[in-house]
């Protein structure tokens, strides 16, 4: 899918996928990165990432996708883990209320660690098991807009919102960095917005997802 000639890359977002284990997170990296799904996935071991390019708005955006295995074991990787991420989707599966339940401690967890404009996406994992739904989209709803974030429903199984909920994420960054270099604040040492913005470029709408908070600010 990558043009011929010049494979100029405009920017490199780095995006983590967080929450517990068995919520599907590396499914729906699967799914985004290689339109896989496969039925016999195994936990994940440590970290890993993959990249998949896309364009936003004429401009070519290399998503950099990190994974880690949501078991507590784990937890020694979260400072380098969540280094220099611009994006998060806090995975959980609408069939298992716990997974649900642990997502303020991974909110907390990631805005600890993580740029404090970071984009964040709360996704319920799992649609195509909506008979053994044990949680309510509307608590989702509303846990998301109280926190400022973002809330999508996928299927990574058939790939039910999962580009949608990447191309959202990926989308509002593009956006934020942009506004960024139109005000240019000298001294923003956020370097974990990454890459240069060389034109000022009019922000185009996101996909659509609720229009739940202005941007991304957390306290």
């Amino acid at each position: 899918m990558a043009g011929g000639g010049s494979d100029k890359i405009d920017y490199v977002f780095k995006v983590v996928l967080i929450g517990d284990s068995a919520v599907g997170k590396s499914q729906i990296l699967a799914r985004f990165a290689r339109n896989e799904f496969s039925l016999d996935s195994k936990a994940t071991i440590g970290v890993e990432f993959q990249t998949r390019t896309l364009v936003i708005q004429h401009k070519s955006v290399k998503a950099q996708i990190w994974d880690t295995a949501g078991q507590e074991r784990y937890r020694a990787v979260t400072s380098a883990y969540y280094r220099g991420a611009v994006g998060a989707l806090m995975v959980y599966d609408i069939t298992r209320r716990q997974s649900f339940d642990h997502i303020p401690r991974w909110l907390e967890e990631l805005r600890s660690h993580a740029d404090k404009n970071i984009v964040i996406m709360l996704v319920g994992n799992k649609t195509d098991l909506e008979d053994q739904r044990a949680v309510p989209m509307e608590d989702a709803r509303e846990f998301a807009q109280k926190e400022n974030l973002f809330f999508l429903e996928t299927s990574a199984l058939d790939a039910t919102n999962v580009e949608n909920a990447f191309q959202s994420v990926l989308t509002e960054i593009f956006n934020i960095i942009n506004k960024k270099s139109l005000t240019s604040d000298p001294q923003s040492d956020n370097s974990a917005l990454t890459l240069p913005a060389k034109k000022i470029i009019i922000p185009g709408p996101a996909q659509e997802i609720p229009k739940s908070r202005t941007c991304c600010k957390t306290s």
